[in-house]
């Protein structure tokens, strides 16, 4: 099947976000598939993977809304999740194999309190093996099954709060706000080595990703019920909502420029090196914009239609 003859099977309908509320053993491609059947259309992308064992908000931009993901504005994680002091896994959390058990005293909750300020800022964290990351073009979790372990470079991430919430040893429940790219699992093990026990994750629960709250989160039973009900679109979160960007209302004419491509003049509230999200005047989002010295307006990405829902 042609790409054009895939498009033409396409269901029409608004673009936008749907926040839904994972459950455990779902991957997020898992996600991504059911959102395709509940909405009829092959256009929709997750913003972060959830590892199968997580739950919580897993974001998904449908149709034209998976061109604004780069054009986002917020991307703060925030997580709560159990971790298990005196046991080591291979895959760092439960579903892998126990390589370790700590034989002695676990830590009080002051040495772990303790532990947990050295992590606050930028660090640096190791991809897990087991994780998506590629490798020479193959990911990491291939080579891992396959019994291979690889040298990997440690990449930089922030954490912007680690806190612990509650302690009854074995179990340390803590929440995270952290950037994109951090690996919980991998805080998990690296708490365990500092505290010279061990640990690995036990569970973990997004609670936020970027502007999207896990309060507002549907799941997929949920959504099942009002895609068979065709009310599903009636949870679609508009495209200019979440990117978080200022509002500019576009004239006819300003509108038609832009749809040619075309800088159109800023108001003068703007400050140059701005985005803006530019609307039609019908209130369709058209075209995330740049401010360019000079009041002009350029555009970056250009929709035809990224409508909120009814």
């Amino acid at each position: 099947m042609t790409k054009k003859s895939r498009r033409a099977l396409e269901k029409p309908g608004p673009a936008g976000f749907l926040l839904v509320d994972k459950p455990s053993g779902w991957t997020s491609h898992d996600v991504v598939d059911a959102a395709r059947r509940w909405l009829g259309t092959r256009r929709v992308g997750h913003l972060g993977t959830l590892d199968p064992l997580a739950t919580g908000a897993l974001p998904l931009a449908i149709r034209a809304a998976t061109k604004l993901v780069p054009y986002m504005t917020d991307n703060r994680k925030s997580y709560v999740g159990s971790i298990e002091l005196g046991v080591e896994t291979d895959t760092l959390d439960a579903e892998g194999q126990v390589l370790r058990r700590h034989e002695g005293a676990l830590p009080e909750e002051d040495a772990i309190e303790r532990a947990l300020v050295s992590f606050h800022g930028e660090i640096e964290q190791v991809p897990p093996m087991y994780s998506a990351v590629k490798q020479s073009g193959v990911p990491l979790h291939k080579l891992a099954r396959a019994g291979k372990q690889v040298e990997r470079t440690p990449k930089k991430v922030r954490i912007d709060r680690v806190e612990l919430i509650s302690y009854r040893a074995p179990i340390a429940e803590v929440e995270v706000d952290c950037s994109p790219g951090t690996y919980v699992r991998t805080l998990a093990d690296d708490l365990g080595r500092q505290l010279g026990c061990g640990a690995h994750l036990q569970n973990l629960r997004r609670l936020r990703s970027g502007p999207f709250v896990i309060d507002a989160a549907m799941t997929p039973d949920q959504l099942a019920d009002a895609a068979e009900a065709g009310k599903i679109e009636q949870y679609l979160i508009p495209a200019v909502d979440a990117l978080g960007l200022e509002v500019v209302q576009l004239g006819p004419e300003e509108s038609r420029r832009v749809k040619h491509g075309c800088e159109v003049g800023a108001p003068a509230r703007l400050v140059a090196g701005a985005r803006v999200a530019a609307l039609e005047p019908s209130g369709e989002l058209l075209a995330v914009m740049e401010v360019l010295p000079g009041r002009r307006l350029k555009p970056l990405r250009v929709l035809q239609s990224v409508a909120p829902p009814d």
